[in-house]
């Protein structure tokens, strides 16, 4: 470790934290179909787990449709199973080497679980921002007792670390909200 703070290793962490948390929400399925929604699915061929994308051209040519060309028609029915296990909630229609996945409207319910669900994902997204903070600041402490950067210095840099921390915070509350008006929306 360098004997100089450095702030931008905190705020790359803080970034990735947000595009982790992105990742993780655009899993989440809205009334509109996205490829997304697919990604965290593994079908297991060829002795490993594989993600679709890796075993079909997925695309999404209407707005309520996700159409799965599959390479090896072998793989068709494995793919269709693991869409079927999976908390999807989607029955997959095959044609062949194709399996159309059309997304029905969310219920009310529904709708309301996956807000539920955004909040926590939201909240854990938080709480590792804070993380990050806690951790930079035991940084700065170390660094203080040990005399490589001044009283003052320490005091800047906790004030920096605060206003990136509140800065990420803001970020992922403004993300949640867009989120939560898609999920909302009819």
């Amino acid at each position: 470790m360098s004997n100089e703070f450095n702030e931008n290793n905190y705020s790359t962490k803080m970034d990735k934290s947000i595009q982790s948390l992105k990742k993780d929400i655009s899993t989440l399925r809205t009334g509109r179909a996205n490829t997304n929604m697919l990604d965290t699915l593994k079908i297991d061929v060829y002795g490993q787990l594989m993600p679709i994308d890796q075993l079909a051209t997925v695309s999404v040519p209407e707005a309520r449709l996700i159409s799965i060309q599959v390479w090896d028609k072998a793989n068709t029915p494995l793919i269709e199973g693991a869409i079927q296990k999976s908390e999807l909630g989607i029955n997959p229609q095959v044609d062949g080497q194709i399996i159309r996945l059309r997304i029905p409207d969310l219920t009310e319910e529904r709708r309301k679980d996956l807000i539920k669900i955004l909040k926590g994902m939201g909240e854990k997204g938080k709480i590792s921002i804070r993380n990050i903070r806690r951790e930079a600041n035991e940084d700065l402490k170390k660094k203080l007792k040990d005399k490589i950067i001044s009283e003052d210095d320490s005091k800047n840099f906790e004030k920096n670390i605060q206003k990136l921390t509140d800065s990420n915070i803001q970020n992922i509350e403004k993300i949640l909200a867009e989120k939560e008006k898609e999920i909302i929306q009819i």
